[in-house]
């Protein structure tokens, strides 16, 4: 049989109405109080009813995921594995639920977006992607429904975001580099319309520069997206006009199709570097050197930055936190 909070209230000796206020953890109940009803609680093995628990507090204490279309794939790309991991660590350390929803593109995701906050079953939505002229975000900011983007928005006043520096984390690598002596370096990027691919691409291009070595375009490919397919496709027009010393790319997957063309063309002397350091890095032949950005990391302060919003305890009005990155080297 079903235990009720009219059950809880009896074994604790208080009115149903305070097991509710214990639950929504108010600060007119005492701490004794509030103790003796856990207690309760976990000897009867109550679970509240969240949908309940909405209609009386007005908020469900649930967020929704909006994954953008290269998420849908996810044992290709580990990167939104490991920052939905830290999200969902995030939101139950402080008793909220997540709701995921997959998009195949922008157009896409706006649908989604507009049927989670009609739906009235969130408290907030976590964006996974930022880009240019973003329409989700002007949607999201417009009707000012409560949301963290991860990724740097265009204009990130009175936006929540969570990040890495990713122009500092190409410049660092790429500088790095050149310091050593190398100067025939090239570039795999994908997605130029999002923020995150710009960054990197200036970081490149700012290295390049402040040490006084000329930006050769035949050096730089973008491609459509983020996968083998365009980073097999990317090495060979580089290829097909020079022999680059080193190769950065803007994530793990390029760098693995580049790797491949490498490979089938028997071409060595190129060392190549990517970005997430997804496991499967380590494991390429030759293994491969990774930009760590921390994924999960980025996804747990996301949904804190946002929860923090949510329960009034962002004291300090901070609307963005920055990831650090660290360059593994293979």
């Amino acid at each position: 049989m079903k235990v009720t909070i009219k059950d809880v209230a009896k074994e604790a000796n208080v009115a149903p109405s305070t097991v509710s206020r214990v639950i929504a953890n108010s600060y007119k109940i005492s701490e004794e109080t509030k103790l003796k009803v856990n207690k309760a609680i976990k000897k009867l093995g109550y679970t509240p009813n969240v949908m309940a628990r909405g209609l009386v507090s007005n908020k469900t204490r649930i967020l929704g995921v909006v994954l953008p279309s290269e998420a849908a794939d996810l044992f290709k790309n580990p990167f939104f594995v490991e920052a939905m991991k830290g999200m969902s660590m995030g939101a139950e350390e402080n008793g909220y639920y997540i709701m995921y929803a997959f998009s195949k593109n922008e157009e896409d995701e706006l649908k989604s977006i507009k049927e989670f906050v009609s739906s009235n079953l969130l408290d907030g939505i976590c964006l996974l992607a930022a880009r240019e002229n973003d329409r989700c975000i002007k949607y999201l900011k417009d009707i000012k429904f409560p949301f963290v983007v991860v990724g740097r928005p265009d204009n990130d006043k009175d936006i929540l975001w969570v990040d890495n520096d990713n122009f500092n984390a190409m410049y660092s690598v790429v500088n790095r580099f050149i310091s050593d002596g190398e100067n025939n370096i090239a570039f795999i990027g994908a997605k130029k319309a999002w923020n995150v691919s710009r960054y990197r691409l200036n970081g490149f291009k700012e290295a390049l520069k402040i040490n006084g070595i000329s930006y050769d375009k035949d050096k730089v490919i973008e491609t459509e997206d983020f996968n083998e397919a365009c980073g097999y496709e990317a090495m060979q027009k580089i290829i097909s006009k020079s022999k680059p010393n080193i190769v950065v790319t803007t994530e793990d997957l390029l760098a693995f199709g580049a790797n491949k063309f490498l490979i089938e063309n028997n071409i060595n002397g190129i060392k190549l570097i990517g970005f997430n350091n997804t496991p499967m890095a380590k494991y390429q032949i030759p293994p491969i050197s990774s930009i760590d950005i921390n994924a999960t990391e980025l996804g747990y302060q996301a949904t804190k930055l946002l929860i923090n919003s949510l329960d009034n305890k962002n004291n300090n009005k901070v609307n963005h936190y920055i990831v650090d990155t660290n360059f593994i080297e293979r």
